[in-house]
């Protein structure tokens, strides 16, 4: 499953079983997941925060003070996350949890949050069938939190039986299936074409004209639409980019002309269009064959205009909503509202380079939507929750 966006909270407790999360925090942070770790003191024995935090590619903390008098804010890590696991959770910090027992960064954090909360103990046998235990974990239950139960197998103590921390497939899994018994699917039955990143068009075999474009945009909203239930296919232009959902079907293209031959293989069957793509306006006329040499001190290279992608869309439009893109550095709006109507667009997105951290390259974005009626503005964020709101706002509209 894609956890693209997702927040998860790890809170390590002092247990040999803590070796296990850094399997854990590397499967989920090529998910797409953001991760970030607590430690209580005693975590420190088994794991140390330089290798976690190389995996989480965050800091990682293990007490209200870093070293430098900076404090460690557990209000803002607990409302942050969407999920908190506690893991390996020893006997002495599950019973820290449920008799509010606050006397390290761990418990302060899991007491202000407000999240679920995921509890894998990790224990010797005897451990983790005492009476104590059992009673704990009946009432960490009754709090609402889900017990990802420990396994049988080899202990630490060289105990063969059940107190094993389950392993980290297991745990991920875990998450997943409640991400995905969470998110609502509701673009199921729905068909999205989303267009993304530039187009190169040609100079001669190793030169090009193109944009900046890095098509974080476009792989944010294929990942949401696809996670809301749609059939998601993309055509993207050259990036970087990866996807994390393998049921999205991803189509490479390179020109202006190759973009719009594809779009135009789907966009019969596709209910929503959603063009972020960059699309390269001109072309260069006649395409060198060889490198050209570095003769003179002038070169002379005639543009011709590329195909308008979004308004053939709009004119070819019968069933679809379509959704277009603009990126503006002066009169804005206006613009916007011309490329709307003269396009034939249900809705557009306008995002200015005036705004810092909007526009490409960045993680971040900050968008007004338009339609014909409307307009609605939105705070910077990160381009996976610009996704969230542009897609909500499509519903909204395709609930009309």
């Amino acid at each position: 499953m894609n956890l693209s966006g997702k927040k998860i909270l790890i809170a390590i407790s002092g247990g040999i079983a803590a070796y296990k999360i850094h399997f854990l925090i590397r499967d989920f942070i090529k998910k797409g997941a953001e991760v970030q770790a607590i430690m209580t003191p005693d975590a420190e024995n088994f794991v140390t925060k330089l290798s976690i935090s190389t995996l989480s590619k965050k800091p990682v903390y293990s007490d209200f003070y870093s070293d430098n008098g900076t404090w460690n804010s557990h209000v803002e890590m607990a409302l942050w996350a969407d999920v908190m696991i506690i893991a390996p959770c020893t006997a002495g910090t599950l019973s820290k949890m449920v008799h509010g027992m606050c006397d390290n960064l761990v418990i302060a954090t899991y007491m202000s949050a407000k999240c679920p909360v995921f509890i894998a103990p990790a224990m010797d046998l005897d451990m983790y069938a005492h009476p104590s235990t059992k009673r704990n974990l009946e009432l960490a239950e009754s709090f609402g939190h889900i017990i990802i139960p420990a396994e049988n197998g080899e202990l630490a103590s060289g105990l063969v039986g059940q107190g094993r921390m389950s392993e980290p497939e297991t745990i991920a899994k875990t998450i997943e299936d409640f991400f995905n018994s969470t998110t609502k699917k509701t673009l199921e039955g729905k068909t999205v074409l989303i267009t993304a990143g530039p187009t190169y068009e040609a100079i001669d075999p190793v030169r090009f004209i193109g944009n900046h474009s890095s098509g974080k945009m476009g792989f944010s909203l294929a990942e949401e639409a696809s996670e809301r239930g749609a059939k998601v296919i993309l055509i993207s232009g050259p990036t970087s980019q990866k996807l994390q959902n393998k049921n999205i079907e991803l189509h490479k293209v390179t020109s202006a002309k190759e973009m719009l031959h594809k779009v135009f293989e789907f966009y019969d069957m596709a209910d929503i269009g959603i063009a972020s793509a960059a699309v390269a306006d001109y072309a260069p006329k006649e395409v060198a064959t060889e490198k050209i040499k570095k003769n003179d001190d002038n070169l002379t290279i005639e543009l011709v205009k590329n195909p308008d992608i979004l308004k053939t869309m709009g004119d070819k439009k019968t069933h679809q909503f379509l959704v277009g893109f603009a990126l503006e550095t002066q009169n804005e709006e206006e613009n916007a509202k011309g490329k709307l109507e003269k396009k034939n667009l249900d809705m557009i997105v306008l995002n200015s380079l005036r705004d810092e951290g909007a526009g490409f390259k960045n993680d971040t974005n900050k968008i007004k939507i338009f339609t014909q009626t409307e307009k609605k503005e939105f705070e910077l964020k990160s381009k996976d929750d610009v996704a969230k709101d542009i897609l909500d706002f499509v519903e909204s509209q395709l609930l009309k």
